[in-house]
This record gives structure tokens, sequence and C-alpha cells, in this order.
């Protein structure tokens, strides 16, 4: 039976979860659902009279993989410039979501007149006393995950991942204190209030925090002697798991424990992260099942009353969060923003709050309790999932911070839908390198075309840098009707100002033809222009103006592929070969020849492939740079994957620009269709660099 629950619960949270995404839910949340189908609520196969205690290792393993990943995000050398805000906004914002929360459960049962059979009032302080503590935790896989998705960075989002772990880290430790204190006001006890709650307390977490130093160091040594994922996979996981059941056999915390684990391993000198990753391969299932399960334990039949504190839950910690934080803004005399909008970024609970809640229900002391904890706070978890997710991406656009995202707008002009239409969400900073100098007389021209947009400016740029490197001219060609008549000195208007800002003069085409395609072929072919630069389409259709173009003229093709606001300091070259490199490579020299840039080339091969061929095949790369005439500074990493998209987009993190070649074998017709360059273009939320050459750059 246990079997058959734990392929039921993956299954359903895994088809809940892929429904749920049509209707913009959180993950978490469809997994939640499927245990509430699968429970007494729903058709009741799971419960605990039909698998028991069969599923309970899983709960254990997913708490000590949650709290070991909340100890990633506290890294110190990241929260040093911050660590003022930091510190007084979680301090403050914590005790603010204590006592509210504490404050309105307990007011909320006193003026309802909501009762329990055989319970005193210790009882209802006790109930509200572990309600306050578990208010406290926050969700970081939610958090992270909005953060990743828009691509946020800075120091507002920076602050709101430390201040996530923080609370985390809060809610164990205060979850321990208000254990104890109720052990003492309502078990019987030889022992004293203040030993009982504080120095007993304190020894406890010490012991946790030791344990989980200990396995922190343990996981850091053994991690050397490990080479591939695999080994890291499974040391660590050993190693946690020893930890976790270490720390409930000697009756410490599990979740702290894992906290400190993490925490060591991350701010090591080394900073050997490779554990974290090769764990959140094994990760997706547990949560699954550990999500789900809690879900099995809602019972909406029994909530009765508890439903009217679910909600008074969740707005009375929504509240202690927001006021906690904008008065810890404030002491801590932190910017402006982060008063007004951290407290939102702190909306999502999850993981560590079911994690508490599922400790209560084990705990045959606290059982009494857990009829009434757990509706509430999956009610409230519930709902801080619905809008959790929407409020941190608020609160970080609100910040300026969110660079992934980019406004749909559809560009039209006279009603006519332009070919090589591309999006308006594009934010281009005022060029600050120093002005180019022109070569006079000009080797030529590099020819450019886009419709007279935002976007005609960040194409004229680039057009620009690349005309320089060849000691040309940049060339806008504008493509229109025969007999169009329009004022033409401001038709290059965007153009002329961005080129000539850079030091530059404009030559301008314009070309009378019915076929945007024939007519760019036409005007590049008669300047012979050494290089072409386009905007990547979002239309299909927009691929046969491209294909049409490469098949039919001589010189390279630089297409532009726009996300967010346009950087090229940091460079990242994604190549599987040396020749592709040489292919992209004169367009990195022409990035770095107006200033200095950080290039990262991410040489990509298959895992299969032995450590030796690899240091062979980095050693070979190092000497063809060595060799160019015209070097740039770049840092090599060679990675031996099985998905090399999912590489580029890990990598791509870090960065603002990707420079990388298309497949030269399906250019001519389909241009990017199949290839690596297009796929990596669907998926990243980076502003791109695609290289078609059909002949050699001049350099």
């Amino acid at each position: 039976m246990v079997t058959l629950g734990l392929s039921l619960l993956l299954a359903t949270g895994l088809l809940v979860a892929k429904i749920g995404q049509y209707f913009r839910l959180p993950s978490v949340t469809g997994y939640i659902l499927a245990g509430v189908l699968l429970g007494p609520t729903g058709i009741n196969i799971i419960n605990s009279t039909s698998i028991g205690v069969g599923l309970d290792h899983f709960t254990s393993i997913a708490l000590m993989l949650i709290s070991f990943g909340i100890g990633e995000h506290v890294e110190l050398k990241k929260l040093q410039k911050q660590f003022r805000n930091v510190a007084w906004i979680a301090v403050c914002e914590a005790i603010g979501t204590f006592v509210f929360v504490f404050s309105a459960v307990f007011l909320t049962i006193y003026f309802t007149g909501i009762e329990v059979d055989g319970w005193q009032l210790k009882n209802y302080i006790a109930l509200s006393l572990l309600l306050a503590a578990i208010g406290l935790a926050t969700a970081p896989a939610a958090t992270l995950l909005v953060t990743r998705e828009i691509k946020a960075s800075g120091p507002f989002t920076a602050s709101l991942l430390a201040i996530v772990a923080i609370d985390n880290g809060l809610a164990i430790m205060v979850f321990g204190f208000v254990i104890a204190f109720v052990h003492q006001i309502t078990v019987q006890s030889g022992d004293t209030l203040l030993y009982a709650v504080f120095i007993n307390g304190f020894i406890n977490i010490g012991k946790s925090l030791l344990l989980g130093i200990i396995t922190g160091l343990l996981l850091d040594l053994v991690s050397r002697y490990l080479k591939t994922k695999e080994e890291m996979m499974t040391g660590g996981l050993a190693l946690l798991l020893l930890c976790s059941e270490l720390a409930t056999y000697l009756d410490l915390s599990s979740l702290l424990a894992g906290m400190a684990a993490g925490f060591i391993l991350v701010n090591k000198a080394e900073r050997d992260v490779r554990v974290f990753r090769a764990l959140n391969n094994f990760e997706p299932p547990i949560y699954v099942i550990f999500f789900a399960l809690a879900g099995t334990h809602l019972d909406i039949k029994e909530m009765g009353a508890a439903g009217i504190l679910g909600v008074i839950y969740f707005l009375a910690r929504i509240s202690g969060k927001i006021s906690g934080a904008a008065l810890g803004a404030r002491i801590a005399k932190a910017p402006q923003v982060m008063g007004r909008y951290i407290g939102m970024g702190l909306f999502p609970q999850a993981g560590v709050a079911i994690g508490l809640i599922l400790i209560i229900s084990g705990n045959p002391s606290l059982d009494v309790y857990s009829a009434i904890i757990t509706p509430v706070v999956l009610a409230g978890v519930f709902i801080s999932e619905l809008l959790g997710p929407s409020t941190v991406r608020f609160a970080i656009q609100k910040a300026g911070e969110a660079h992934g995202l980019t406004e749909e707008k559809t560009s039209r002009e006279n009603g006519k839908e332009d070919a090589l239409q591309i999006s308006r969400g594009i934010d281009i900073v005022p060029w600050t390198w120093k002005k180019l100098s022109p070569q006079i007389p000009s080797k030529g021209v590099v020819a450019f075309g886009a419709k007279n947009d935002a976007s005609a400016v960040v194409i004229a740029r680039f057009a620009t840098i690349f005309a320089h490197h060849l000691r040309c001219l940049p060339m806008a060609v504008r493509v229109v009707e025969p007999g169009f008549e329009e004022d033409l000195p401001t038709l290059f208007q965007r153009e002329l100002n961005e080129v000539t800002s850079m030091g530059y003069p404009l030559v301008s085409e314009v070309v009378p033809d019915h076929s945007v395609t024939s007519g760019l072929v036409a005007a590049i072919e008669y300047n012979s222009a050494k290089l072409v630069v386009l905007g990547y389409p979002e239309k299909g259709s927009s691929h046969d103006v491209l294909g049409v173009v490469a098949d039919n003229v001589s010189c390279p093709i630089v297409v532009v592929r726009f996300s967010g606001q346009v950087h090229t300091e940091r460079i990242l070259v994604p190549i599987v070969s040396l020749t592709e490199l040489e292919e992209v490579y004169p367009v990195i020299v022409a990035l770095d020849l107006i200033g200095e840039h950080q290039v990262k080339l991410l040489y990509l091969f298959n895992s299969e492939e032995p450590e030796t061929v690899l240091e062979t095949k980095e050693d070979a790369l190092c000497c063809w740079l060595a060799e160019q005439e015209q070097e740039v500074d770049v840092s090599v990493k060679v990675v031996a994957t099985d998905a090399r998209v999912e590489a580029i987009l890990t990598e791509s993190e870090e960065c603002d620009l990707v420079v990388i070649g298309a497949t030269r074998e399906l250019a001519i017709k389909t241009f990017f269709f199949g290839s690596l360059a297009e796929t990596v273009a669907k998926k990243i939320q980076k502003t791109m660099l695609i290289v078609y050459m059909q002949g050699d750059l001049e350099r």
C-alpha cells in the first residue's frame, strides 16, 4: 500500500501541478491540491489508516534538503554591504510577525468563543504561540524561483533573499523555544521555567548548530575526493541523512543542523557548491511527495472555526511582515524602496512552515494542537502561495531590479506590419564608452536594417561597433513602397543620434521596393557591405526574410536578439568546437575594441568525454587564443554536459550578452531552424548576438 501511495502522490502531484500552470499557479500549490484530492477531503486513498507512517521518512528527507538549501543563501560576502539593513529588517519583521500573529489568533479565539473540550487558557496561549512561531517562516523556493524567472539582481534582491534565509533560521530557533515553553506550561515538569525555555533551549540550539557545522565540514572534506555529480549526490545525501537521523536521535533540530551545514559549505574560501547542484537533481520527486503528503493532512470537513483562524493567521502574518520590515528599514536608514516593498517580497510560505506543522503532528505531547494548527497553517500557505509569487514579482519590479522583463508590444506603421518587426520592450543605456574615431577614407559599410523605433537604436549601436572594428561606416537601410513620401531628414533620426553619439557619421540608404527582402539584398550587394546586422524576428513569417537575405548576400550576418536592458560588459560565448570560435571571435574582438569587457568562453563537451580529453581540448583552446593577432582577455570554462542548452542557460545568469554561432548547414533556408542558437534564443532571457558566417570577417 505504501508503494501505491507513493506512486499516486507522485503522479497526481505532477498532473495537478501541470494543470495549475495553465492558471499560473505555483507548482507547490498543485502538489498541495493533489494531496487534498487524495486525502480525507477528496477520495480518501491516502490517510493515516491506509499508509500509516510509511511515508514519514520522505518528510525527513525533504526537510533536510530544504534547510540545507536555505543555508546556501546565507553567504557572508554577499551580505557585507547590506548587513545593517538586512539585520534590522529581518529582526523587526520577525518580531512584528510574531506579535501580530499571536495577538490576532488569541484575540480571535477570545472574542469568537472558540472552545475545545478540556482546554484551558494555557492551551489557547500555547496554540497562539505555536502559530506565531510558524508564521515567521518564508518560502525560499517560491521567492528564488521568481527571482530567477525575471532575472532579478541588485541590492534589493540580494537583501530579500538574505532576509528569507534569516527568516527561516529565526523561525526554526524561535519554534524550538516555543516548543520548550509549551512543554513547560502544559506538561508537568520539574524544571524551572528559566532553565526549560532559555538555558535548555540555547543548549539544544547550540548542539544542533554544532552538528550542522560538523556535517558541513565533512561535506567539504568528502567533496574534494568526489568527481562526478552522481558521486556528489550520493555522498552528500548520505551525510545529510545521517545528520538528520542523529539530530532526531539526540532530540535536536534537524532543520537548524541542515541550515548550518549549508552555511558552512557556501562560506568556505573554496566555495565548492557542487553538492548543492548535484542534490538539485534529487529534490523534485521528494518535494512532490512532501507537499502532496502535507495536503493530505488538510481535511476541510474538520476545519470549522479553524477556517476563520486560517484567514486571520494569513492577514496577521503579512501585516506583521510589512509593518515590521518598514520599521526595520527606517531604523537602519535603508533606501526608501526597501521599507516600502521588502515586506511584500516575504508573502510566500510553504516548505519550512509545512515542515514545522508536521513536526507538531509527529510529537505525541503536541498532537492535541495539530488538529487546529494543520488546517490553519495550510490554509494560510495555500493563500500565500497563490498570491506570494505575484507580490514578490511586484516588489522586485518596483525596486527596478526585474532585468528579465520586457514589454511585449506590436509595432505597426500606417496599418502595415513590418517583416522585421521586433519587440519594443528594449531598454538601452546611453553610450558611456569613449567616442570612436572613424577611419577616413573608410573601407566600406556595415549595413543594418530596422524600423524607426527602439530596436533601430540598438541595432545601430552594434553596427557602429562592428564598423569601427572593420574600419567601415555604419549604413542604415530602409525599404519603402515605391512612391512612398516621407520626410527623409527625420526618417533615420534615432539611428543618426545614436551613431553620432558614438563619434561616427551615418550613411543612409532608402530603397523603393514592394519586397523588404529584395530591397535589403539590393542595398547590401550594391554597396558591397562587409557585414549585415539585423534584428531577430518574433513572427514565424519573418524567418523567411532572414533566410532570403542569407541566401543572397555574400557577407557575414549578425542577428541581434533583444531582452531587457542592453549591456555588453559581461559576455558569454558558448562553443562546441574551435571552428565555431573562429567564426565568432572577430565579433568578440570588435566588442572588446571599444573598451575592456569580461569575456567567458564556455567550451561544451559530451558528459562521456574522459577528463584527459577535456584537459587536452582546454590546452588547445588556450594555445589558439594566445596565437591570435588581436588578443582578448578571456576566461575559459570547459563543461561536460548532457544538456548543452541547460548548461548555457545556467552560465548566462551572470552575463549581459551571449554571442553564439549559427549552424552552417541549416542556415541557408531556415536560418536557425534546428540549431543550438535558435533553441537558446527561444529560452534565454538575455540579449544575444547570433553570428552566421558565410565568409571570413576581416580582422
